[in-house]
């Protein structure tokens, strides 16, 4: 490994006696984290544990909260749904962002849509309220009651409604 893997948090550089240094702690709590398949270092090409910088920092989370009292399981529990919690946290964010570049992106077609409409509509001059400038020529204006007053039943027929010949 040149120099530059040790700048990498995922090398696996650091053997067991050496993590445990770094972290201060018993070789043998790192080990019962791998056998308890918590954490699981590669292993150098003579079977010897191989940790990671990122690992130890994992580690070193688990083991804070295994000294406040929890059990091994437990903390690790902890630390896995922490992270969990973290990366839902950026996946919300980025769907808030996409959202909002969404809703603004709308906005500026919605404008767009009534400056075109605008520019239309324009060109022709209406007079008078708009109920008789919809109006198509040459048809009778309606005047009275709207379509749902004139039909008394909002309910839809159905084939019960329906006498047969």
């Amino acid at each position: 490994m040149g120099a530059e893997g040790l700048d990498d948090e995922d090398v696996p550089a650091l053997t067991t006696g050496q993590a445990a240094d770094v972290l201060g702690v018993q070789p043998a709590f790192l080990r019962s984290l791998d056998a308890g398949r918590m954490l699981r270092p590669q292993r150098s090409a003579g079977g010897h544990r191989r940790w990671t910088r990122r690992q130890l920092t994992l580690a070193a989370r688990v083991r804070a909260l295994f000294d406040e009292g929890l059990t091994l399981t437990a903390a690790w529990k902890v630390v896995s749904l922490e992270d969990r919690v973290g990366e839902v946290e950026r996946e919300r964010d980025v769907a808030l962002a996409e959202l909002d570049r969404t809703r603004r992106e709308l906005a500026r077609v919605r404008r767009g849509s009534a400056e075109a409409v605008k520019a239309r509509t324009g060109t022709t001059t209406r007079t008078g309220s708009s109920v008789h400038a919809n109006r198509v020529p040459g048809l009778p204006r309606v005047t009275g009651t709207s379509p749902s007053a004139a039909c008394p039943s909002t309910t839809p027929a159905t084939t019960t409604d329906i006498t047969s010949p």
